[in-house]
């Protein structure tokens, strides 16, 4: 089934607290007619939104075509955390491709960070960017593993935003009873993800960009230029940016091998007022050392907003609720009895290395996606380097284009299968604590 209807009705947000919470703008009128550009991007999220506005202030002809609306996928949906780095820690990066290239990585990352802080001072300040993510840990290997990485860190790239926290101080800061110590970077942060992606839908089309809403692209003909299909019209442009990463259907082959939607789900309780300091001492954002992680936070009106990613298959489960709750409070007891006001899911592009898959798929089709849980700072930053490549300026490009992405086996037809035995195998090793 197409992954942009198998779980949502067309045009629909979903129930979240994010829809909630934000002040949506009437649709946008699909596309209706022929036209012919200088670019076309495919899917109106963090990356096809940061390329659209970046080409159009460079004074380019670009439409966006979403089969949905702005912000419908992941990058309205998922748990706001502003991360550093990627999903490999810097050492590993730099043992397989060189220090040079590591390097190079980690400026890119900052950057995109830098540039989440700034366009939400400048530009959209309801998405509330705040400092700080914690990352809990469950046993002293997995400490001594994080304090070995905030050292090179320090060390290699004068970073001196983390710091290690014992396991009385985190327990202090996180109020779990399983966390046997941790680290805080301050140098990454939380934002509420729909009202950002809608602040970037306004600021691209401010730039110049035209967005077309529930608008599926069932083609894509290469060529030059290229020529895309949808329901009601067609689009003839010189360059192409997909950018719709576990939403995208198999319409590109090169991207659908590198690229596995995977499923996560977020519930936010009722109001928890004073109690919200039992479970976190400050407004930072958690994620923990789980392979199947835990990710939360509290929301500006003090509700707990906690996801995880438990569900394999492509749909979604009837009942998200259950698994969230246990998960919730066996790690906060004292939630027992919370009741869950939201609750929703999202799809997420996963790729085998976790690393992400920015490639240029012909000519003139560039792809960014694959994130794999860091997309709300690296997609932004894909979107951006890849309409600096379009405009003719293609090292930043190469050097994201660096990790080297294989294809699952089997192709889009076995990924699935061979991936759920993957995950599930972790799963229990993450219930078994081994």
């Amino acid at each position: 089934m197409n992954p942009l209807y198998r779980n949502d009705k067309p045009g629909q947000f979903p129930p979240s607290w994010y829809a909630a919470s934000t002040d949506t703008p009437a649709a946008r009128p699909p596309l209706d007619t022929d036209m012919a550009v200088d670019v076309c991007v495919i899917g109106a999220g963090f990356t096809g939104l940061s390329a659209a506005r970046d080409l159009a202030a460079r004074g380019l002809d670009v439409v966006v075509l979403d089969a949905h609306r702005v912000g419908f996928g992941a990058s309205g949906r998922n748990g706001g955390q502003v991360g550093s780095g990627y999903n490999w820690d810097q050492r590993a990066l730099a043992k397989s491709l060189g220090d040079d290239t590591a390097a190079g990585l980690w400026m890119l990352a900052e950057e995109a960070k830098q540039d989440i802080r700034d366009i939400c001072a400048a530009h959209i300040p309801e998405a509330r960017f705040r400092p700080g993510v914690a990352h809990g840990f469950y046993s002293p290997k997995e400490a001594a593993q994080y304090i070995h990485d905030t050292e090179y860190l320090a060390e290699n790239y004068g970073y001196d935003q983390i710091s290690v926290l014992g396991e009385a101080d985190m327990r202090e800061l996180v109020k779990s009873p399983l966390y046997h110590g941790g680290i805080l970077d301050m140098g990454a942060g939380h934002i509420h993800p729909l009202r950002y992606v809608i602040g970037l839908a306004r600021l691209a089309e401010e730039a110049g960009a035209r967005i077309f809403e529930l608008t599926e692209v069932t083609k894509i003909a290469q060529g030059d230029p290229v020529r895309l299909s949808t329901r009601n019209g067609t689009v003839t442009a010189r360059h192409v940016i997909i950018a719709g990463n576990g939403y995208l259907p198999n319409i590109d082959r090169k991207t659908a091998a590198k690229v596995m939607p995977i499923n996560s789900f977020i519930g936010a309780t009722e109001p928890l007022g004073d109690r919200a300091a039992t479970v976190l001492a400050r407004d930072i954002a958690v994620a923990d050392s789980k392979f199947v992680v835990n990710y939360y936070r509290m929301s500006e009106d003090n509700r707990f907003l906690f996801g995880g990613r438990e569900a394999y298959g492509i749909g979604f489960p009837t009942d998200i609720n259950s698994a969230l709750i246990q998960r919730m409070t066996t790690l906060f007891p004292q939630l027992n009895g919370v009741k869950i006001d939201y609750s929703w899911g999202g799809t997420l592009g996963i790729t085998m290395t976790r690393l992400p898959a920015v490639q240029r798929v012909a000519p003139n089709i560039v792809s960014g996606a694959g994130f794999s849980g860091h997309g709300v700072a690296l997609s932004g930053l894909a979107g951006k380097i890849m309409a600096e490549a379009i405009a003719g300026q293609a090292a930043r490009f190469d050097t994201l284009s660096a990790l080297k992405v294989p294809n699952f086996p089997g192709g889009p037809t076995f990924r699935a299968p061979l991936l759920t035995l993957a995950m599930t195998w972790y799963a229990l090793r993450d219930r078994l604590g081994v």
